[in-house]
């Protein structure tokens, strides 16, 4: 682990960021060059503290989560988020293994989208950047860790926490639709991937799921009209627009109600008061 050009350039592309490329607003008064280091960690998801000891050379070696999570934040391209991984002493992660990495044009698109809920998901539905309106929507994904960060496999195996969100009507072909698109990432990925690894733990753990796997539906659908329910808003009417990256590893999620429809006034509502006020209720 080299510290000293870790910090190096840590703290060349920190400057190097405005507000506005990262989706931050800012007050008249502002007079840092660049970014801030408080408002790069709260970015990555870490502690203040710990990133400005990076900058300083002080760190101890980071995690891979830390380090793609700081590659989304500095908006790095593949070579740079190579060397971030390098300098700190780890591999670079394999490109073409479907990791957390998110293209910085893609996250271009979702700084841009702050009045609804919008989220980047992975081919296994692990979900890689939320903005405040779907946090408050879905919850934090921050906290999920390995296989929990997968959408199907909490579906599976913690079905009475996961499926609160749809109506009972909906579980069904929720559930089908979630086998058949992991199918196809298992077509893509291989039977040695991350991907093989969640059909093997689900296979000896659900009945369900495999009733389901053994159906060999294959088909990837997000474009959608559905029904959330949020713990305090109650049942959400949305619609579920999709953009992919173009090997379609990744996928934009955006949510939208129709203009003056109860579903939109609620949706407001979460962009205004985000996860805070919610959070402290349940």
């Amino acid at each position: 682990m080299d510290r000293e050009a870790l910090g190096k350039f840590l703290t060349r592309h920190r400057e190097s960021l405005q507000p506005a490329d990262v989706g931050v607003s800012v007050g008249p008064r502002r007079r840092a060059a660049g970014l801030r280091r408080e408002e790069v960690a709260q970015l990555a998801g870490m502690s203040t503290d710990y990133y400005t000891r990076m900058e300083q050379g002080r760190s101890t070696r980071p995690s891979t989560q830390i380090l793609g999570s700081l590659a989304r934040a500095l908006r790095l391209t593949p070579d740079e988020r190579d060397y971030l991984f390098r300098v700190s002493g780890l591999d670079a992660p394999d490109r073409h293994s479907g990791g957390d990495y998110v293209a910085p044009a893609l996250l271009r698109v979702m700084d841009r989208l702050s009045d609804t809920p919008a989220l980047i998901i992975s081919v296994l539905g692990e979900t890689l950047v939320q903005n405040e309106p779907a946090r408050a929507l879905f919850g934090d994904a921050a906290r999920y860790t390995g296989l929990e960060r997968s959408d199907v496999y909490r579906w599976f195996i913690h079905p009475e926490t996961e499926r609160r969100r749809y109506p009972v009507s909906d579980h069904d072909r929720q559930s089908r639709a979630l086998v058949a698109s992991l199918r196809a990432a298992l077509g893509a990925m291989g039977p040695g991937s991350r991907a093989g690894e969640l059909v093997r733990e689900l296979t000896g753990r659900s009945p369900e799921f495999v009733a389901l796997w053994d159906q060999y539906e294959v088909h990837r659908r997000f474009a959608d009209h559905k029904v959330l329910i949020h713990p305090e808003l109650g049942e959400i009417e949305v619609d579920c627009q999709v953009l992919f990256t173009e090997d379609e590893s990744q996928a934009l999620l955006v949510l939208t109600a129709p203009p003056r429809s109860e579903a939109a006034s609620k949706l407001e509502l979460l962009a205004v008061l985000g996860n805070q006020q919610f959070a402290t209720r349940r």
